[in-house]
């Protein structure tokens, strides 16, 4: 039986103060939306004013979001895992160079990643127009994130060895990476995922460059909710994007966690 050491007081009270220096600005944002008047404050009353004017103006950015999210996950996974495993293997300066050179989107400002995007894309009208430019904006700026993680996963010491035992066994190539390594990495799979969902969502500034008045997202349709100059409705955007990507993630996670658990037995 083991005991668990209590918390120090020291390292409690620092927790909570941290956390609400950071809940304290959230807070007061949502309740900015939910008042009738923010100069007023409580006492002009509470309000779905604002939520209804936000979801009316702007609700389709909600569906374009999460689909845009949930698209640039499975691109990255079929991108990202099969070049993680190929970095992983390789020892060559080549794909040290690589490996190196796919971090320069995360490195560079997402303006100026989206200005080569367009300078290089941008003449295709039709895709220029579409949310699949946006897409590929987004599949550029987190493809390192997955690639990074489950590269790191794959280079285990245990997992060369796995994969080399089941070589000897005349498993082939696909036998080997998809049923002995990716199961083997899949947690790391799964975190690299739940991030690329996050980033892709909240992305705003290589999507604000890349977006037209048609390919709007979350992050685009709060910035111009602030443009409008009324606090409350930047405020009510602010607690509609908690309430639509809060339980997503936590459904994702609740997912993630449960598959996981699958894995381990």
């Amino acid at each position: 039986m083991s005991l668990r050491a209590p918390a120090s007081p020291v390292l409690l009270a620092i927790s909570v103060v941290v956390s609400a220096f950071l809940l304290l600005p959230m807070g007061l944002s949502i309740g900015a939306g939910l008042v009738a008047n923010y100069s007023a404050g409580l006492g002009s009353g509470l309000t779905l004013r604002w939520l209804g004017e936000v979801w009316e103006g702007y609700g389709d950015t909600v569906a374009a979001s999460l689909v845009l999210a949930l698209c640039c996950v499975a691109a990255t996974l079929a991108i990202g895992v099969p070049c993680a495993y190929a970095l992983a293997r390789s020892r060559t300066r080549l794909a040290r160079a690589f490996e190196e050179l796919i971090i320069l989107p995360v490195a560079v400002p997402g303006l100026a990643t989206a200005l080569a995007l367009i300078l290089a894309y941008g003449r295709f009208g039709g895709f220029r127009q579409s949310f699949a430019f946006i897409g590929v904006g987004h599949v550029v700026f987190t493809l390192p994130f997955m690639v990074r993680t489950v590269s790191a996963a794959f280079q285990r010491r245990e997992l060369v060895v796995l994969e080399e035992a089941a070589r000897s066994l005349g498993a082939g190539f696909g036998q080997r990476f998809l049923g002995v390594l990716v199961p083997a990495v899949f947690p790391s799979i799964v975190a690299a995922s739940l991030m690329v969902f996050t980033l892709s969502v909240g992305e705003f500034n290589l999507t604000w460059m890349l977006h037209t008045p048609l390919t709007r997202t979350l992050p685009v349709g709060l910035a111009d909710s602030y443009a409008s100059m009324r606090l409350e409705i930047g405020s009510a955007y602010t607690l509609v994007f908690f309430l639509v990507i809060l339980p997503v993630m936590w459904a994702l996670q609740a997912i993630a966690h449960l598959l996981e658990k699958r894995h381990g037995r």
